[in-house]
């Protein structure tokens, strides 16, 4: 950092966070991105737009205590971060998983909030959460902490304050708990998205995150005389955004060669079929039993040696810091040219630095994988007006959001001096959008 007030309010989050590694590493992202424009705006820094922004408006803890199938009481933390509504109601999704923290879903809301902006549509950032894991859970013992989990929830949101939806072990049916559990309190159908169709959700949401990744993604090779088609591809993850990436990259013309979860990593050359993945990964199951929907497939395990894998395009979808320096550098060397996120965070800050410095094309999350939130905003719209959207025009209607993302924050880059660097121009679009409101 160069600009002596950036420089000044870094050091005034990390005294105020000194332990919060994820957080803070979102915020140094963002604020090294944004000393271009306090460089050309320097009166910009008498209205407090940074502290107002890395600081939440509001942070709510909770304990959620709920019983497993034997009667015994088990005892999670709950979380909800609600980060800046300038722009509209707090929007980010809720995550179960073990490795859940105050820090993690700090960064997750800060990000958030600029990714929403660039969507367009008028929605705040925020994050929620809770240490539970599900794997390994019956069936009715995540359904029994769901309705817990929301009894701690429910007085912070609202379908005019906080949207929450669903995110990493938290899908329709999960949400669909909540909901239930929600609505006993009270009656606004509009607080959660990712319903399930019966309760109100949105045909195409369950596809809009990978989908609206490769649409992202498809704009800037196309921008650069490139596509998708004839191209090996691998997608980290095998959930829902990698699952419908896949889709659609295979749709778009591309070959997906390789796939993974937290077990191992698949390798098919043929190409991986999107409807065997969702088949093999039923009740949380391992991606090994792919191989057997598969005869020329090969299933190794460490997950992370997937990106040693020889691609054209790596379409990381599972979670954050998966590809570190020494990960870019091998995909780099094995002629990979092109990296989008479809997962939130998952590139370290050296491995973007190291794709730049090489000509990689970089898709930053907060901008390739704005497309579930942006369907979040169309589902919002649908319940407000008590209508049916259909699948088409859901579709449509995200292709456009993702193509006008991409030249968005292509045109912010540009502006302020740094053609080609996405992550800078997203960070730059989303700042503006939100301080245009916060004035």
């Amino acid at each position: 950092m160069k600009n002596a007030y950036i420089k000044k309010v870094f050091k005034q989050v990390k005294e105020t966070c000194p332990n919060e590694t994820q957080f803070l590493n979102a915020v140094r992202e963002v604020l090294e991105s944004l000393e271009p424009v306090y460089d050309a705006n320097p009166e910009l820094e008498k209205y407090a737009y940074l502290e107002r922004i890395c600081e939440p408006q509001r942070v709510v803890e909770f304990q959620v205590a709920w019983k497993d199938d034997e009667g015994n009481i088990q005892v999670n933390r709950g979380y909800r971060v609600q980060q800046n509504n300038a722009v509209g109601p707090f929007k980010g999704g809720l995550r179960f998983n073990k490795t859940v923290n105050l820090s993690i879903l700090k960064s997750l809301a800060f990000e958030q909030t600029f990714k929403n902006a660039l969507t367009g549509c008028p929605m705040g950032g925020g994050k929620g959460g809770s240490n539970f894991d599900p794997h390994g859970k019956s069936p009715a013992e995540i359904e029994r902490f769901c309705h817990a989990f929301m009894k701690q929830l429910y007085p912070y949101i609202g379908s005019k304050t906080d949207v929450p939806a669903g995110d990493l072990g938290v899908g329709g049916t999960e949400i669909g708990y909540l909901l239930d559990e929600y609505l006993k309190h009270r009656k606004d159908i509009g607080t959660l998205t990712g319903k399930p169709l019966d309760k109100g959700g949105l045909k195409g949401r369950t596809e809009a995150t990978g989908f609206g990744l490769c649409y992202f993604t498809e704009e800037m090779l196309n921008d650069h005389k490139k596509s998708f088609k004839g191209k090996k591809v691998i997608i980290s993850g095998s959930g829902n955004v990698s699952t419908y990436a896949c889709k659609k990259a295979t749709e778009l013309g591309a070959t997906v060669i390789g796939m993974s979860d937290t077990h191992g990593y698949i390798i098919d050359k043929k190409g991986i079929d999107y409807k065997k993945i969702i088949k093999a990964k039923e009740n949380r199951a391992s991606i090994e039993n792919y191989l057997k929907y598969s005869d020329s497939t090969v299933y190794a395990e460490n997950p992370t040696d997937l990106f040693k894998t020889k691609c054209d395009i790596c379409l990381p979808c599972a979670t954050q810091n998966e590809i570190n320096l020494d990960t870019a550098k091998i995909l780099v060397k094995n002629g990979c040219y092109c990296v989008a996120e479809g997962a939130n965070l998952p590139t370290t800050l050296d491995a973007i630095a190291y794709f730049q410095e090489n000509k990689v094309l970089f898709g930053p999350a907060k901008a390739a994988n704005a497309g579930g939130v942006g369907c979040s905003y169309f589902e919002m719209c649908q319940n407000a007006e008590g209508s049916k959207w259909t699948f088409n025009k859901t579709d449509k209607k995200l292709k456009e959001m993702m193509v006008n993302i991409y030249h968005n924050i292509k045109d912010a880059a540009i502006r302020y001096g740094h053609p080609e660097n996405f992550v800078m121009g997203a960070n730059i679009h989303g700042f503006e959008t939100v301080i245009a409101k916060m004035k």
